[in-house]
């Protein structure tokens, strides 16, 4: 098994030495003491330990925080204590597949669906340390990086800020930029990378891959498209969750967009969707690895058109992540309900269908707006699922 360490990279690819990485790249190894000093004094930390060890003093809470000495650490003895208690808490039992596809030493950009800001990267992590695989660095929009303990936090935990503002000229150069440390993290540093398939979580059910994902990851390869992409080793990755996280707050945003037209986030709205996430009872949880996209890549070549090549990829990127999606009763009930069909009762029993039901109509009775359009949205985001399946 290969070891990270969190320091400037040895190898430096020809393409990766125009830019300059230190706006985007996690803390290093050597940067770790004085940072995790700074995060044991603020207020979120104390909280966080509260809630994750409510047994454990002030003292000791800052103790545990001076005692971890790299990224790597942070995230294989703090982190995923942290995480395996959260879905102690909050979750009936996490699953995983498809790890015995993938090579312990190699490295990979894992392409996922979107579902939760926090958990989805923080759950893969836990599972590649327990499976004895290294863990990864993690894509993290740069809105969610508030100065202080977020930044802390994030960077700590291998998180790269990514830029989601600005002029076009300016998303254009820093989209370079991000696909060259992608490309140079993989290549140069043998480090894997976790990036969502689109900006933002997936609020309707419906997880697709943004073509401009691929447009940036090409940005930084050469001017075989093939031979780009094969470099990045892409694995789709599918999280699945029984009871959405956030489900609630995703709907109503849907609503107030589609009423509205737009819809401004308030302050602190990011920061209150991690809490919810890190805080809603999940039900049953299975994370998918998927198979890295390689023979495709012959098929996809053959096309003249560079958007085409594109577009198929992220069919290939979809269609494993739609086919490796565990289906619960509940995506089944909610399929029914939308369809007005019965083709999948054998999947569900009549008191499952009861208690979704009755969870939905709670859940819609805490928004504002249309019942009967809050529950056709609410629907929607469970069945979805089958619907890409299908």
């Amino acid at each position: 098994m290969k070891f990270y360490t969190s320091e400037p990279a040895k190898k430096i690819s020809e393409f990766a030495k125009e830019y300059n990485f230190e706006s985007l790249r996690p803390y290093y190894d050597s940067e770790s003491p004085e940072v995790m000093k700074r995060i044991s004094n603020y207020e979120y930390y104390q909280q966080l330990m509260a809630y994750l060890n409510p047994n454990l003093s002030k003292e000791e809470a800052i103790e545990k925080a001076i005692n971890t000495k790299s990224p790597y650490e942070f995230q294989t003895h703090f982190m995923s204590h942290a995480i395996w208690t959260i879905l102690k808490q909050t979750s009936t039992g996490l699953t995983w597949s498809g790890l015995e596809n993938l090579d312990k030493n190699a490295s990979y950009l894992y392409i996922a669906n979107h579902r939760d800001i926090l958990l989805d990267s923080a759950i893969l992590q836990i599972i590649l340390d327990k499976e004895e695989f290294e863990t990864s660095e993690i894509t993290f929009g740069e809105n969610l990086m508030q100065e202080g303990f977020i930044t802390d936090f994030g960077k700590m935990n291998r998180m790269v800020a990514v830029k989601r503002d600005g002029t076009i000229k300016e998303l254009y150069d820093t989209s370079k930029q991000l696909s060259a440390y992608i490309r140079h993290t993989i290549l140069d540093k043998n480090v894997s990378m976790w990036i969502a398939q689109r900006n933002g979580r997936t609020k309707d059910g419906n997880d697709i891959t943004q073509t401009g994902l691929v447009k940036m990851l090409n940005l930084s390869g050469s001017k075989d498209f093939k031979q780009s992409i094969s470099e990045l080793n892409i694995v789709p990755i599918t999280i699945s969750y029984e009871y959405d996280t956030c489900d609630k707050l995703k709907v109503q945003e849907l609503y107030l967009l589609d009423l509205q037209g737009t819809y401004v986030k308030d302050k602190n709205e990011d920061f209150n969707s991690i809490l919810t996430g890190i805080k809603q009872p999940k039900g049953k949880i299975h994370v998918a690895f998927g198979t890295p996209i390689l023979n495709e890549l012959d098929e996809i070549n053959k096309l003249n058109n560079e958007n085409e090549k594109i577009k198929l990829l992220t069919n290939y990127i979809d269609k494993q992540i739609h086919q490796n999606y565990k289906l619960n009763p509940v995506n089944y009930i909610a399929y029914d309900i939308l369809n007005q069909t019965n083709i999948f009762k054998t999947n569900y029993t009549e008191n499952e269908k009861n208690d979704f039901i009755n969870y939905m109509n709670e859940s819609i009775s805490e928004l504002v707006g249309e019942p009967d359009v809050l529950r056709n949205l609410f629907i929607k985001l469970y069945a979805n699922p089958i619907k890409n399946k299908l």
